[in-house]
Protein backbone atom coordinates (compact mmCIF):
# COMPACT_ATOMS: atom_id res chain seq x y z
CA UNK A 1 0.00 0.00 0.00
CA UNK A 2 1.42 3.29 -0.98
CA UNK A 3 1.85 5.90 2.16
CA UNK A 4 -0.95 8.48 2.45
CA UNK A 5 0.46 12.36 2.67
CA UNK A 6 -1.87 12.77 5.20
CA UNK A 7 -0.30 9.85 7.21
CA UNK A 8 3.14 10.87 6.09
CA UNK A 9 2.54 14.31 7.85
CA UNK A 10 1.26 13.02 11.01
CA UNK A 11 3.95 10.64 11.43
CA UNK A 12 6.50 13.51 11.00
CA UNK A 13 4.73 16.15 13.65
CA UNK A 14 4.79 13.78 16.21
CA UNK A 15 8.50 12.72 15.51
CA UNK A 16 9.33 16.31 14.92
CA UNK A 17 7.36 17.19 18.11
CA UNK A 18 8.61 14.69 20.49
CA UNK A 19 12.13 15.27 19.21
CA UNK A 20 11.66 18.81 20.08
CA UNK A 21 10.52 18.12 24.06
CA UNK A 22 13.11 16.07 24.40
CA UNK A 23 15.82 18.37 22.88
CA UNK A 24 14.84 21.50 24.74
CA UNK A 25 14.84 19.02 27.94
CA UNK A 26 18.58 18.06 27.64
CA UNK A 27 19.78 21.45 26.22
CA UNK A 28 18.15 22.90 29.50
CA UNK A 29 19.62 20.38 31.76
CA UNK A 30 23.55 21.08 30.07
CA UNK A 31 23.02 24.92 30.14
CA UNK A 32 22.45 24.34 34.20
CA UNK A 33 25.41 21.78 34.88
CA UNK A 34 27.51 24.54 32.42
CA UNK A 35 26.16 27.45 34.60
CA UNK A 36 27.55 26.04 38.20
CA UNK A 37 30.10 24.97 36.48
CA UNK A 38 31.25 28.18 35.25
CA UNK A 39 30.26 29.91 38.21
CA UNK A 40 32.69 27.54 40.50
CA UNK A 41 35.78 28.48 38.24
CA UNK A 42 35.22 31.94 37.57
CA UNK A 43 34.78 32.12 41.34
CA UNK A 44 38.29 33.23 42.65
CA UNK A 45 38.46 35.92 39.66
CA UNK A 46 37.21 39.00 40.65
CA UNK A 47 36.66 40.11 36.98
CA UNK A 48 34.63 37.49 36.38
CA UNK A 49 31.09 38.36 37.34
CA UNK A 50 27.86 35.97 37.20
CA UNK A 51 27.02 37.49 34.49
CA UNK A 52 30.00 37.10 32.52
CA UNK A 53 29.16 33.24 33.32
CA UNK A 54 25.91 33.39 32.06
CA UNK A 55 27.05 34.57 28.77
CA UNK A 56 29.70 32.33 28.77
CA UNK A 57 27.49 29.65 29.90
CA UNK A 58 24.83 30.53 26.97
CA UNK A 59 27.54 30.66 24.57
CA UNK A 60 28.83 27.27 24.88
CA UNK A 61 25.57 25.79 24.81
CA UNK A 62 25.68 26.31 21.11
CA UNK A 63 28.26 23.38 20.59
CA UNK A 64 26.99 21.18 23.16
CA UNK A 65 23.33 20.98 22.08
CA UNK A 66 24.60 20.21 18.97
CA UNK A 67 26.16 16.89 20.51
CA UNK A 68 22.53 16.39 22.32
CA UNK A 69 20.86 16.16 18.87
CA UNK A 70 22.02 12.31 18.42
CA UNK A 71 20.46 11.71 21.78
CA UNK A 72 17.46 14.15 21.18
CA UNK A 73 17.16 12.38 17.91
CA UNK A 74 16.94 8.93 19.71
CA UNK A 75 14.66 9.41 22.59
CA UNK A 76 12.43 11.27 20.55
CA UNK A 77 11.58 8.68 18.61
CA UNK A 78 11.18 6.17 21.24
CA UNK A 79 8.82 8.08 22.88
CA UNK A 80 7.29 8.77 19.44
CA UNK A 81 7.01 5.23 18.07
CA UNK A 82 6.36 3.92 21.80
CA UNK A 83 3.12 6.24 21.98
CA UNK A 84 2.02 5.54 18.47
CA UNK A 85 1.90 1.62 19.43
CA UNK A 86 0.44 2.04 23.03
CA UNK A 87 -2.39 3.91 20.97
CA UNK A 88 -2.43 0.81 18.45
CA UNK A 89 -1.88 3.43 15.85
CA UNK A 90 0.70 1.67 14.57
CA UNK A 91 -1.39 -1.68 14.37
CA UNK A 92 -3.98 0.16 12.69
CA UNK A 93 -1.71 1.46 10.00
CA UNK A 94 -0.12 -2.37 9.64
CA UNK A 95 -3.91 -3.36 9.15
CA UNK A 96 -4.52 -1.21 6.51
CA UNK A 97 -1.35 -2.44 4.46
CA UNK A 98 1.10 -0.34 6.03
CA UNK A 99 4.46 -1.83 6.52
CA UNK A 100 7.22 -0.97 9.37
CA UNK A 101 9.82 0.40 6.50
CA UNK A 102 7.11 2.96 5.45
CA UNK A 103 5.81 3.61 8.78
CA UNK A 104 9.35 4.54 9.38
CA UNK A 105 10.01 6.50 6.27
CA UNK A 106 8.63 9.98 7.34
CA UNK A 107 10.78 10.31 10.29
CA UNK A 108 14.16 9.09 8.54
CA UNK A 109 13.05 11.92 5.97
CA UNK A 110 12.73 14.19 8.89
CA UNK A 111 16.35 13.15 10.22
CA UNK A 112 18.18 13.50 7.15
CA UNK A 113 16.70 17.26 7.38
CA UNK A 114 17.78 17.45 11.19
CA UNK A 115 21.44 16.27 9.79
CA UNK A 116 21.63 18.47 6.82
CA UNK A 117 20.27 20.98 8.68
CA UNK A 118 22.74 20.81 11.10
CA UNK A 119 25.99 20.85 9.26
CA UNK A 120 24.99 23.54 6.94
CA UNK A 121 23.10 26.46 9.05
CA UNK A 122 23.56 25.45 12.98
CA UNK A 123 27.38 24.72 12.81
CA UNK A 124 28.78 27.72 11.36
CA UNK A 125 26.50 29.71 13.76
CA UNK A 126 27.69 27.48 16.62
CA UNK A 127 31.37 27.55 15.85
CA UNK A 128 31.82 31.65 16.18
CA UNK A 129 29.69 31.18 19.17
CA UNK A 130 31.83 28.86 20.29
CA UNK A 131 35.24 30.64 19.60
CA UNK A 132 34.13 33.83 21.54
CA UNK A 133 33.30 31.28 24.22
CA UNK A 134 36.72 29.68 24.08
CA UNK A 135 38.30 33.93 23.99
CA UNK A 136 36.39 34.75 27.10
CA UNK A 137 37.60 31.34 28.78
CA UNK A 138 40.95 32.50 27.96
CA UNK A 139 40.90 35.72 29.22
CA UNK A 140 38.64 35.21 32.48
CA UNK A 141 39.49 31.96 33.67
CA UNK A 142 42.96 30.50 32.30
CA UNK A 143 44.60 33.81 31.58
CA UNK A 144 46.04 32.75 28.20
CA UNK A 145 48.45 35.39 27.15
CA UNK A 146 49.43 33.83 24.16
CA UNK A 147 47.37 33.26 20.73
CA UNK A 148 48.27 31.49 17.21
CA UNK A 149 46.52 31.69 14.19
CA UNK A 150 47.19 30.04 10.35
CA UNK A 151 46.65 31.60 7.22
CA UNK A 152 47.71 31.00 3.69
CA UNK A 153 50.43 33.47 4.29
CA UNK A 154 51.69 31.22 7.21
CA UNK A 155 51.64 31.10 10.94
CA UNK A 156 51.38 33.94 12.90
CA UNK A 157 52.00 33.68 16.80
CA UNK A 158 51.57 36.52 19.40
CA UNK A 159 53.56 36.29 22.98
CA UNK A 160 52.35 39.25 25.09
CA UNK A 161 54.00 40.34 28.70
CA UNK A 162 54.37 43.25 31.75
CA UNK A 163 56.67 44.77 29.44
CA UNK A 164 54.73 44.56 26.07
CA UNK A 165 54.37 41.86 23.36
CA UNK A 166 55.92 41.02 19.91
CA UNK A 167 54.78 39.19 16.92
CA UNK A 168 56.02 35.78 15.04
CA UNK A 169 55.30 34.91 12.08
CA UNK A 170 56.83 32.02 9.91
CA UNK A 171 56.51 30.54 6.44
CA UNK A 172 56.69 26.60 7.26
CA UNK A 173 57.31 24.85 10.60
CA UNK A 174 58.67 21.51 11.65
CA UNK A 175 56.58 20.47 14.22
CA UNK A 176 59.22 17.55 14.96
CA UNK A 177 61.41 19.88 16.60
CA UNK A 178 59.82 23.19 16.33
CA UNK A 179 62.31 24.43 13.40
CA UNK A 180 60.33 27.60 11.91
CA UNK A 181 61.57 28.49 8.50
CA UNK A 182 61.41 32.47 6.65
CA UNK A 183 60.82 34.12 10.20
CA UNK A 184 60.05 37.57 11.13
CA UNK A 185 59.75 39.16 14.58
CA UNK A 186 57.85 42.11 14.93
CA UNK A 187 58.60 44.06 18.39
CA UNK A 188 56.80 46.61 20.17
CA UNK A 189 56.50 48.38 23.66
CA UNK A 190 52.79 48.15 25.18
CA UNK A 191 50.37 47.97 22.96
CA UNK A 192 51.42 49.52 20.08
CA UNK A 193 54.73 51.12 20.19
CA UNK A 194 57.22 49.51 17.70
CA UNK A 195 60.32 48.67 18.85
CA UNK A 196 62.18 46.39 16.45
CA UNK A 197 62.26 44.14 13.49
CA UNK A 198 64.06 40.87 13.09
CA UNK A 199 64.37 38.97 10.35
CA UNK A 200 66.15 35.51 10.13
CA UNK A 201 65.78 31.98 7.82
CA UNK A 202 65.30 29.71 11.03
CA UNK A 203 65.02 30.01 14.33
CA UNK A 204 63.34 27.39 16.86
CA UNK A 205 61.81 27.16 20.25
CA UNK A 206 63.56 25.71 23.09
CA UNK A 207 63.49 25.87 27.04
CA UNK A 208 61.74 29.45 27.40
CA UNK A 209 63.01 31.23 24.60
CA UNK A 210 63.42 31.75 20.25
CA UNK A 211 66.81 30.90 19.68
CA UNK A 212 67.11 32.89 16.04
CA UNK A 213 70.74 32.35 13.68
CA UNK A 214 71.80 35.16 11.40
CA UNK A 215 68.92 37.53 12.66
CA UNK A 216 69.46 40.72 10.64
CA UNK A 217 67.95 43.12 13.84
CA UNK A 218 66.31 46.52 12.76
CA UNK A 219 65.69 49.17 14.67
CA UNK A 220 62.78 51.99 15.06
CA UNK A 221 65.43 54.69 13.28
CA UNK A 222 66.27 52.28 10.66
CA UNK A 223 69.55 51.26 11.43
CA UNK A 224 69.90 47.30 11.15
CA UNK A 225 72.37 45.00 13.04
CA UNK A 226 73.40 41.44 12.00
CA UNK A 227 73.58 39.11 14.62
CA UNK A 228 75.00 35.51 14.79
CA UNK A 229 72.73 34.21 17.26
CA UNK A 230 69.90 36.43 18.81
CA UNK A 231 68.08 35.17 21.89
CA UNK A 232 64.25 36.14 22.87
CA UNK A 233 62.64 35.15 26.18
CA UNK A 234 59.16 33.42 25.98
CA UNK A 235 56.92 31.50 27.69
CA UNK A 236 55.63 29.57 25.05
CA UNK A 237 56.18 25.93 24.43
CA UNK A 238 55.59 23.40 21.67
CA UNK A 239 52.29 22.22 24.17
CA UNK A 240 51.17 25.57 24.29
CA UNK A 241 51.27 26.14 20.52
CA UNK A 242 49.73 23.16 19.51
CA UNK A 243 46.23 23.81 22.39
CA UNK A 244 46.85 27.09 20.78
CA UNK A 245 45.30 25.94 17.78
CA UNK A 246 41.53 26.73 17.19
CA UNK A 247 39.67 23.62 18.20
CA UNK A 248 37.69 22.21 14.72
CA UNK A 249 34.38 22.94 16.88
CA UNK A 250 35.67 26.32 16.35
CA UNK A 251 35.98 26.29 12.36
CA UNK A 252 32.61 26.75 10.54
CA UNK A 253 31.79 23.54 8.31
CA UNK A 254 32.36 25.52 5.11
CA UNK A 255 35.89 26.97 5.94
CA UNK A 256 37.30 24.01 7.45
CA UNK A 257 38.62 22.41 4.16
CA UNK A 258 40.75 25.61 2.93
CA UNK A 259 41.53 25.62 6.76
CA UNK A 260 42.89 22.06 6.81
CA UNK A 261 45.19 22.66 3.88
CA UNK A 262 46.39 25.61 4.96
CA UNK A 263 47.15 24.18 8.37
CA UNK A 264 49.02 20.90 6.22
CA UNK A 265 50.69 23.45 4.35
CA UNK A 266 52.11 25.31 7.69
CA UNK A 267 53.62 21.98 8.81
CA UNK A 268 51.38 20.73 11.48
CA UNK A 269 48.92 17.95 11.04
CA UNK A 270 45.21 18.09 10.21
CA UNK A 271 44.29 15.17 11.28
CA UNK A 272 41.85 16.35 14.09
CA UNK A 273 40.15 18.86 11.85
CA UNK A 274 39.80 16.33 9.01
CA UNK A 275 38.03 13.69 10.89
CA UNK A 276 35.72 16.33 12.56
CA UNK A 277 35.11 17.68 9.20
CA UNK A 278 34.49 13.75 7.95
CA UNK A 279 31.92 13.02 11.29
CA UNK A 280 29.92 16.20 10.26
CA UNK A 281 29.35 14.21 6.92
CA UNK A 282 28.19 11.29 8.28
CA UNK A 283 25.88 12.95 11.14
CA UNK A 284 22.70 12.44 8.80
CA UNK A 285 23.41 9.04 8.67
CA UNK A 286 24.39 8.58 12.29
CA UNK A 287 20.33 10.41 13.28
CA UNK A 288 19.04 7.76 10.96
CA UNK A 289 20.92 5.03 12.50
CA UNK A 290 19.33 6.40 15.82
CA UNK A 291 15.79 6.04 14.30
CA UNK A 292 16.31 2.68 13.28
CA UNK A 293 17.16 1.69 16.95
CA UNK A 294 14.34 3.24 18.23
CA UNK A 295 11.99 1.66 16.12
CA UNK A 296 13.59 -2.05 17.32
CA UNK A 297 12.55 -1.22 21.32
CA UNK A 298 9.07 0.28 20.43
CA UNK A 299 7.62 -0.90 17.40
CA UNK A 300 7.22 -4.29 18.40
CA UNK A 301 3.76 -5.40 17.89
CA UNK A 302 1.38 -7.29 19.96
CA UNK A 303 3.27 -6.36 23.11
CA UNK A 304 2.61 -3.65 25.77
CA UNK A 305 6.05 -2.67 26.58
CA UNK A 306 6.70 -0.59 29.83
CA UNK A 307 7.97 3.01 28.98
CA UNK A 308 10.58 1.54 31.76
CA UNK A 309 12.00 -1.02 29.65
CA UNK A 310 11.81 0.80 26.38
CA UNK A 311 13.82 4.23 27.96
CA UNK A 312 16.00 2.31 29.48
CA UNK A 313 16.82 0.03 26.71
CA UNK A 314 17.33 3.19 24.19
CA UNK A 315 19.85 4.41 26.78
CA UNK A 316 22.02 1.61 26.98
CA UNK A 317 21.83 1.69 23.59
CA UNK A 318 22.98 5.30 23.01
CA UNK A 319 25.49 5.45 25.50
CA UNK A 320 26.86 2.49 24.15
CA UNK A 321 27.35 3.87 20.92
CA UNK A 322 28.85 7.22 22.14
CA UNK A 323 31.72 4.95 23.65
CA UNK A 324 31.95 3.30 20.66
CA UNK A 325 32.36 7.01 19.40
CA UNK A 326 34.56 8.26 21.89
CA UNK A 327 37.02 5.39 21.01
CA UNK A 328 37.10 4.76 17.48
CA UNK A 329 37.39 8.95 17.29
CA UNK A 330 40.43 8.15 19.70
CA UNK A 331 42.11 5.91 17.37
CA UNK A 332 41.42 8.15 14.32
CA UNK A 333 43.32 11.00 15.84
CA UNK A 334 46.25 8.79 16.82
CA UNK A 335 46.43 7.44 13.48
CA UNK A 336 45.90 4.03 13.81
CA UNK A 337 42.93 4.12 11.89
CA UNK A 338 42.24 5.91 8.80
CA UNK A 339 40.24 9.05 9.11
CA UNK A 340 37.39 8.26 6.83
CA UNK A 341 36.77 5.08 8.42
CA UNK A 342 37.13 6.41 12.08
CA UNK A 343 34.52 9.09 10.96
CA UNK A 344 32.07 7.14 9.38
CA UNK A 345 32.37 3.58 11.58
CA UNK A 346 29.94 4.61 14.24
CA UNK A 347 27.08 5.75 12.13
CA UNK A 348 27.55 2.80 9.50
CA UNK A 349 28.04 0.16 12.43
CA UNK A 350 24.63 1.90 13.91
CA UNK A 351 22.76 1.75 10.76
CA UNK A 352 23.51 -1.73 9.84
CA UNK A 353 22.41 -3.33 13.60
CA UNK A 354 19.54 -1.06 13.29
CA UNK A 355 18.96 -2.71 9.49
CA UNK A 356 19.34 -6.01 10.92
CA UNK A 357 17.36 -6.01 14.34
CA UNK A 358 14.29 -4.50 12.16
CA UNK A 359 14.64 -6.73 9.18
CA UNK A 360 14.69 -9.74 11.71
CA UNK A 361 11.53 -8.55 13.59
CA UNK A 362 9.91 -7.55 10.36
CA UNK A 363 10.95 -10.20 8.07
CA UNK A 364 11.88 -13.07 10.33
Amino acid sequence: MRLSPILCLYLGRQFLLWCGVVFVALAGLLLLFDVIELVRRTAPRPDATFAIAIEMALLKLSDTSQKCVPFAVLFGALLSFWRLNRSHEFVVARAAGVSAWQFLLPSLICAVLIGAFKIMMVNPLASVLLLRYDQMEAKYIEGRPSLLAVSSTGLWLRQADARGQYIVHAIRVSPHDMEFSEVTVYLFEGLDRFAGRIDAPKAWLTGGAWLIRDARVTAPNGNVQMADEYSLKTELTPETIYDSFAAPETMSFWNLPSFIDELEHAGFSGLRHRLYWYAQLADPLLLCAMILIAATFSLRPGRRRATGMVIAGGAATGFLLYFLTSVVFALGESARVPVLLAAWTPAGVATLLGLSMLFHLEDG
